[in-house]
């Protein structure tokens, strides 16, 4: 079983994150970069399955030069190689050209299997798995907290908030998951070394046939138009106990259509 695993380098959700003024895009370059949260317990997974059943296990990233950093951190947790692709025309683009990017690369790999996080902490918009699978004809088990192979099919429970939902599918398919479906490992002084000489390929926007203008800016079908800082936390409102102290409580709740 071939399997590649998506891996986004995002800002440290545990420090403040800002946009620039200049394009209103995410600023990366002052951030203190990390691998998306989501997505280390899909490489964990991965692995597991390659563990349990053979196979190879590649992380795929479309991100900046410095993403290469996440790369590594990726590989030393135990895949087997990478691909990085990287296109400064990539900047400013949206989920829907994110999405048509990542499924060029995913095609050129022949896998078996497709693992993502169900989310990045820096977008959040959970669509990125769902395009992905409609993009490459295949099926999309998303929102999983626990994940089977049973030769070519699939079986994942997908987290609700009511509780879980069964659902299956037969490989080629793309499953995304949640942080309760394991608890990934952290990577050996040896997993360092070795991630510093597995395979790394690097693609362009022209190695996967699609041009500038279809991405970025001009490609995207969506924008962040304008943005602010968070207001500073304001003072709450103070009722004095008194006779007619339950009366402002309920008033105010009543305000804020509590009740």
């Amino acid at each position: 079983m071939k399997i590649v695993v998506l891996v986004k380098q995002v800002p440290d959700s545990g420090a403040e994150r800002n946009l620039r003024s200049d394009d209103n895009t995410v600023d990366r370059a002052s951030a203190n970069n990390v691998i998306n949260e989501m997505d280390e317990y899909a490489i964990e997974e991965a692995l597991r399955l390659q563990e349990a059943h053979g196979g190879e296990v590649v992380v795929l990233t479309v991100g900046p030069d410095r993403a290469t950093e996440s790369i590594r951190k990726a590989l030393s947790m135990g895949p087997d190689s990478a691909v990085h692709v990287v296109d400064d025309a990539l900047h400013g683009s949206c989920a829907v050209t994110t999405s048509k990017v990542l499924a060029a690369a995913i095609a050129q790999q022949n896998a078996d299997l497709v693992v993502c996080g169900a989310e990045s902490t820096d977008g959040r918009v959970q669509v990125i798995p769902h395009m992905i699978a409609e993009r490459l004809g295949i099926a999309a088990l998303t929102g999983a907290r626990k994940l089977t192979v049973d030769g070519s099919q699939l079986t994942i429970e997908r987290q609700t908030d009511e509780g879980y939902e069964v659902v299956t599918a037969a490989t080629p398919a793309l499953v995304s998951v949640w942080d309760t479906i394991n608890d990934p490992r952290y990577p050996s002084f040896k997993g360092i070394m070795a991630a510093k000489k597995k395979p790394l390929q690097t693609l362009s926007l022209g190695d996967l046939g699609i041009a500038a203008g279809e991405v970025g800016f001009d490609g995207s079908t969506s924008a962040v138009v304008e943005h602010s800082k968070r207001p500073p936390r304001q003072a709450g409102n103070k009722i004095d106990a008194g006779d007619d102290g339950g009366v402002k409580v309920v008033e105010y709740l009543a305000s804020e259509k509590f009740v």
